[in-house]
């Protein structure tokens, strides 16, 4: 039986569980994640076998204009997520403060910082791409 991690808006109005994490999670400095999260990154992480436990229909999103979608608590305000251009809701990538308890999730790079905010120093113990993640 896979663990079961669970999540939770500010307000516990959105709940929800995963299964598994990908092996690659990223503080991204793109000015969008920066608003987004309201902090000097944002930090998301895919992740396998969502299920939305309660508040589905508090969930609300900001398509920006280059079509990313940007998922939140209509109630709170939590930022929970991020979609690429025309990916489902089961595709989301999770912002990693969203997990009620400890997460097999280890950072490993910091992404788009071409764009990170002046007072942030980055880390230099992960590897750091300018744009997105070189394949």
């Amino acid at each position: 039986m896979n663990k079961e991690y669970k999540g939770s808006c500010l307000c516990e109005g959105i709940q929800f569980s995963v299964t598994g994490f990908s092996n690659q999670a990223a503080n991204c400095h793109c000015s969008m994640c920066r608003k987004f999260h309201g902090a000097a990154f944002g930090t998301l992480v895919s992740v396998q076998g969502l299920k939305w436990l309660s508040g589905e229909s508090l969930l609300k999103e900001f398509v920006a204009a280059n079509g990313t979608t940007r998922s939140f608590c209509s109630q709170c305000g939590s930022s929970l997520g991020f979609r690429v251009k025309g990916a489902s809701l089961e595709q989301i990538e999770l912002a990693i403060a969203l997990f009620d308890d400890d997460i097999p999730v280890t950072i490993d790079a910091q992404i788009y910082t071409d764009y990170k905010a002046n007072w942030c120093k980055l880390d230099e113990g992960l590897a750091i791409f300018g744009e997105g993640r070189s394949t």
